[in-house]
């Protein structure tokens, strides 16, 4: 992550603003911008229980970029357009409540699972397993080529909110709107150069661990893996009570035979301990200049997130240009979508009528 967002585990602000028991905003949430722009008003997405789906009825795979990637697919085929990116450590399920609020309101939603994920594999076997930002982000790019979507709605945590980030600052002709946990997450490789306070750098625990040989082991390992992954999604999400079922579902994602190599090198890419390849120099160069996003967005922030921002999104507000929304969910924490589904799709469909 960027120095903002290595700062931001610090933890929440005195700005936290308060939401119903479904994570929707109440009156007194954080609303900033324009609501019902040109796209007239966003209709309410019905109210879900979290966890009343479990599965995708049926994956999908197609050639795109370096991977076969492996997605899911929901909605009218010609539906506009939205496209769910997942985090670490997570995969598709992230979305697996989310994906059918969206279907039911006429989008076609595609759910992929990252490089290194599920069922998306590298084509080849002598492809670097990079998982630097802007690889990742031509990976969905790509998917959206082969597909033949020219514009999409991108909304993702984590990973897959930095993702979303970066095509929505360097291709924003490819993005409808925009919904990003956590605000702009653009990685700033030469800031992280520099120490953070101790409590910021104690809540990155895994990061530091992963730039270690023992870590790089555990990644490998069929027991530490699933246990160290398990560790952090009790740590992020502290008021989530998932059941084994849950987590065993999103954790076969992590038995690609890449996921150790893609999870090791983003981390250790993002501290400046592994290198990048030369192909991805000038889209790099462009995100350290921290560019501005103009597409319509809307930013969520977690109240229970180790990571979330001081100062309910004021710490990133100047990043986004265009129209704009931002909330903080009470009662939730990192894994947003699954915790809150109903508050996560509505966060779509607003972004998508800004």
């Amino acid at each position: 992550m960027n120095r903002r967002s290595f700062t931001r585990a610090v933890g929440l602000g005195a700005g936290a603003t308060a939401v119903s028991a479904i994570g929707l905003p109440t009156a007194a949430a954080t609303t900033t911008g324009r609501a019902g722009g040109s796209r007239g008003p966003a209709p309410t997405v019905p109210t879900v229980v979290p966890g009343t789906h479990t599965e995708f009825a049926a994956l999908k795979q197609v050639r795109a970029g370096v991977l076969d990637i492996g997605y899911a697919e929901l909605g009218p085929a010609h539906g506009p357009a939205v496209i769910c990116l997942h985090g670490w450590p997570y995969d598709i399920h992230s979305f697996v409540d989310v994906a059918p609020l969206l279907a039911a309101e006429g989008y076609r939603v595609v759910v992929p699972y990252l490089r290194g994920h599920g069922t998306t594999r590298f084509r080849s076997a002598d492809t670097f397993r990079n998982a630097q930002q802007s690889a990742v982000a031509l990976d969905v790019i790509a998917l959206m080529d082969a597909l033949r979507i020219d514009k999409a709605v991108l909304a993702g945590f984590d990973w897959g909110a930095r993702t979303a980030d970066i095509i929505a600052a360097l291709w924003p002709e490819r993005v409808r709107a925009l919904v990003s946990v956590g605000g702009y997450l653009v990685t700033d490789v030469a800031a992280q150069a520099k120490p953070l306070a101790p409590a910021a750098e104690h809540t990155w625990w895994y990061q530091f661990y992963f730039a270690t040989e023992r870590g790089r082991l555990a990644m490998e390992s069929p027991v530490d893996r699933p246990a160290l992954c398990r560790l952090v999604w009790n740590t992020v999400s502290p008021g989530w009570q998932f059941d084994d079922a849950t987590f065993a579902r999103t954790a076969a994602a992590f038995e690609n035979p890449d996921y150790p190599a893609v999870v090791i090198h983003n981390y250790r890419w993002r501290l400046g301990l592994a290198a990048g390849e030369p192909e991805y120099d000038a889209y790099e160069r462009k995100l350290a200049a921290r560019p501005r996003i103009t597409v319509p967005t809307v930013t969520l922030d977690p109240a229970l997130d180790p990571f979330a921002a001081p100062g309910d999104g004021s710490s990133y507000r100047s990043f986004f240009t265009g129209r704009y929304l931002h909330r903080t969910l009470g009662g939730v924490g990192h894994n947003l979508p699954q915790e809150a589904p109903t508050a996560f799709a509505q966060a779509v469909v607003d972004a998508d009528h800004l």
